[in-house]
C-alpha cells in the first residue's frame, strides 16, 4: 500500500504552476474550475490517487485567483465546495483564493520569554479597535493599539478565533474553515503583518483554536463534503454517531479518522511555522476528550480525543519547541498539563476557569462582611507543594475577566460590582484589586481587552471598545502598568513576584485582611515580595504583618495613592522596620500594598 500524501495545505505554488490536492474519498470525479479556466466545470479534472485523494497540477493558475472544487458523489449529484484547506476565501466566502506563500518577515526572529515573565492581553481583533462602525475591526487596525499594549507591558496577546467564520461579526467560535484567515479582518496577510509587528514591539502572539466543533452553519462546506455520510450526519469530516453531538451542533470533527488528524495537526503547524504565532490557546478541549464535556466518565469519553490532544502539542512542539501551548479544560484535571511522556496531554498551562466568577463573588455588590476571602487565600496555596493536590504554578492562566466571563448572561467585573456605575469609586476600587490579585499571585496573569481603562456593560462582539475612557481613566492604566512592572520584577525591586511559591502570611476574616509572601524556592527570605490586600471600605492602622525577615521593608505600590485616582483617599503607607519577624502597618481602603527589602 502507498504511503499516505504528507500535504501542509490543499494548494502549493511553483514554478510550473499550482499543484491542487483534495481529499474526496467517496467522489466518483472531481474537477476544478477558476479564474484560470473561465469557471469551466469539465475542463480541469482531478487525478485520483490512493487514499481518495485527489491531484492536478494547473500551469495557468497564479496567486490571486478564485477557485471551486466540482465534486461529483456516488449518487450523482454535483456538489460545489471550496476548498477545506484554503488560505483565504472571498470576503463573501464564495470562492477560495490561491494565496501567495511569500511574506516579507523583516528578520523576524522573535522568541516568547518564560512563563514567569508572560502577562497575556486577550482581545477581539473585531472589536478591539474599530474606527469605523459600520465595518469590523481589522489586524491592521489593531496594530494601531499596540504602542498601548507594549507601553502597559503586555508581553503576549491572546488573539480570538481568527479562522474564516459564518459571521463577520462573531466572536470566533464557529469556524468554517480552519485555514483561511477572517476576510473581514484583513485575510491571512494581514494577521502576519500584525505578527509582525507585535514582534516588533517585543510582544507575542497567541492564538486561540476551535477544534472541538466547526460552524452548524447550514451551509458549511465541509459537510457531506463529498456526499456520503450515515445516519444523515456529517460525513468524512465528523462523527456519524452519538459522538457527533456537541452543544454548539453535531460538528464534532472525526479524531480517530487519520486523514481529519492530519487536517488538524498540519492546522497547528501552519500557524506556528508559518504564521509565527508564538502559541495556541485550544477552545474546550474537555469536548475534545468527551462528549460531554466531563472528567472520569469513561462511558462517555472519546480515547480518539485524548490521542489528537496529545499529537497537537506533540506537534506544536516540532514546529516550534518555545510555544506557549493553553488548554481551555477542567481546571482540576492536571493530567492536561502533564507531559505527555507520562501519560498527560502536554499543555504547558490552562485557564484558570472558576476564578472569575469567585472574585465577583468575593468582590461584587454586598456587605464587606460578607466577603469570604478564606477562598482567594486557598486559591492562592493550590500551588503550595506542601498541597498533596498541588499545580504547578505557572501551569494556570489566572484572570478576573475574559470573554466568556463578561458575557454569556454575566457583565464585566466593574459592571457587576457596580451596575449603571461602572467607572464610579467602588468599581476602579475593587475591579483594580482583582487585577492586583491576578497580577501577583502565582500563576500566569492575563487580562481582557479594555478592563485597564473601565471599559463598561458586557462583552459583545457588536459592541467596540471605548477608547476615550483610555484618557478619561490614564491613571487607572498607570494602576495597571505598574502593577505589571512589579509583576515582572521590570524595576528590580520585587522578584519574588516571578518566582513560583506563595505563602499567605495573613488571613484575618474579620478586617477582611489577607496578606502573602511571593518566592522562589531556594532564595533568601529577604528576597520575597510581600503583598497586603485590604477588602474593606474602612482604612486599617496598627496591622500586625508577620514578615519572612527582619529589617527595613519598603512600600513598592500603594494602590490607594492620589496618582491613580483623585478621589483615593490617599492613605499613606510608609517603609517598615520588622523586628522579631512583624511589623505594623497601615493600609486604606479597598487597596493593596507592595513590600520588598533591598537586594
Amino acid at each position: 500500500m502507498s504511503a499516505q500524501p504528507q500535504q501542509t495545505n490543499g494548494v502549493t505554488v511553483t514554478t510550473h504552476g499550482v499543484v491542487f490536492w483534495l481529499w474526496a474519498p467517496f467522489a466518483t470525479s472531481v474537477t476544478i474550475m477558476g479564474d484560470f479556466n473561465d469557471w469551466s466545470e469539465t475542463a480541469t479534472p482531478l487525478v485520483h490517487h490512493a487514499h481518495g485523494y485527489w491531484r492536478v497540477t494547473v500551469k495557468e493558475a497564479s496567486v490571486g485567483q478564485q477557485y471551486k472544487y466540482c465534486i461529483v458523489a456516488a449518487d450523482g449529484r454535483l456538489l460545489k465546495k471550496n476548498d477545506p484547506r484554503a488560505l483565504q476565501l472571498t470576503a463573501s466566502g464564495d470562492n477560495a483564493i490561491i494565496v501567495d506563500p511569500d511574506f516579507d518577515w523583516q528578520d523576524d526572529s522573535f522568541t516568547l520569554g518564560p512563563a514567569y515573565d508572560q502577562v497575556i492581553y486577550e482581545l477581539h481583533i473585531g472589536t478591539f479597535n474599530r474606527p469605523d462602525a459600520s465595518t469590523s475591526g481589522t489586524f491592521d487596525t489593531a496594530i494601531e493599539k499596540l504602542g498601548h499594549l507594549a507601553a502597559l507591558g503586555i508581553t503576549a496577546i491572546e488573539l480570538m478565533p481568527c479562522s474564516e467564520n459564518w459571521m463577520d461579526r462573531w466572536w470566533g467560535y464557529t469556524p468554517d474553515y480552519l485555514y483561511a484567515v477572517e476576510s473581514a479582518y484583513g485575510g491571512r496577510h494581514a494577521l502576519m503583518r500584525f505578527v509582525r509587528e507585535a514582534h516588533k514591539r517585543g510582544i507575542g502572539v497567541l492564538l486561540d483554536v476551535v477544534y472541538n466543533h466547526l460552524s452548524p452553519d447550514p451551509g458549511l462546506d465541509l459537510w457531506q463534503f463529498d456526499g456520503w455520510s450515515e445516519n444523515g450526519r456529517g460525513g468524512i469530516y465528523f462523527y456519524n454517531d452519538w459522538r457527533a453531538v456537541t452543544p454548539w451542533g453535531d460538528t464534532r470533527l472525526d479524531y480517530g479518522r487519520p486523514e481529519v488528524r492530519q487536517y488538524i495537526t498540519e492546522n497547528v503547524r501552519m500557524w506556528l511555522r508559518d504564521c509565527h504565532v508564538d502559541g495556541l490557546r485550544v477552545d474546550s478541549t474537555h469536548y475534545i476528550r468527551n462528549v460531554l464535556g466531563r472528567d472520569n466518565d469513561p462511558e462517555t469519553d472519546i480515547p480518539d480525543g485524548w490521542q489528537l490532544l496529545r499529537d497537537i502539542t506533540t506537534t506544536a512542539r516540532e514546529a516550534s519547541p518555545d510555544a506557549l501551548l493553553i488548554a481551555e479544560d477542567s481546571a482540576s484535571n492536571r493530567l492536561v498539563t502533564e507531559p505527555v511522556s507520562a501519560g498527560g496531554l502536554g499543555f504547558n498551562a490552562q485557564w484558570e476557569t472558576p476564578l472569575p466568577y469567585l472574585l465577583r463573588e468575593v468582590l461584587g455588590p454586598g456587605d464587606d462582611s460578607q466577603r469570604d476571602i478564606s477562598r482567594l487565600s486557598d486559591f492562592l496555596q493550590a500551588c503550595d507543594p506542601a498541597n498533596p493536590a498541588s499545580r504547578a504554578p505557572f501551569s494556570r492562566i489566572i484572570y478576573s475577566e475574559s470573554h466568556d466571563a463578561d458575557a454569556n448572561g454575566r457583565a464585566r467585573l466593574n459592571e457587576e460590582i457596580s451596575p449603571g456605575d461602572s467607572d464610579n469609586l467602588e468599581a476602579r476600587r475593587r475591579s483594580g484589586l482583582a487585577a492586583a490579585l491576578i497580577l501577583t499571585a502565582p500563576g500566569i496573569p492575563m487580562l481582557f481587552q479594555g478592563q485597564e481603562f473601565m471599559e463598561e456593560g458586557s462583552f459583545s462582539n457588536w459592541r467596540a471598545l471605548d477608547w476615550d475612557k483610555a484618557a478619561k481613566h490614564s491613571g487607572i492604566i498607570l494602576l495597571y502598568r505598574d502593577l505589571i512592572a512589579a509583576r515582572r520584577n521590570l524595576r528590580g525591586h520585587t522578584p519574588g513576584l516571578q518566582g513560583g511559591l506563595a505563602e499567605v502570611l495573613l488571613c484575618d476574616e474579620e478586617t477582611n485582611l489577607l496578606a502573602y509572601r511571593r518566592y522562589a524556592a531556594g532564595d533568601a527570605p529577604g528576597r520575597s515580595t510581600v503583598v497586603v490586600f485590604n477588602f474593606s471600605s474602612a482604612v486599617r492602622s496598627g496591622v500586625t504583618l508577620p514578615l519572612p525577615a527582619d529589617g527595613e521593608w519598603h512600600v513598592r505600590l500603594n494602590s490607594d495613592w492620589q496618582g491613580y485616582s483623585a478621589d483615593f483617599a490617599g492613605t499613606e503607607s510608609n517603609s517598615i522596620t520588622a523586628a522579631g519577624g512583624q511589623a505594623s502597618i497601615t493600609i486604606g481602603p479597598y487597596s493593596l500594598l507592595i513590600y520588598s527589602q533591598d537586594t
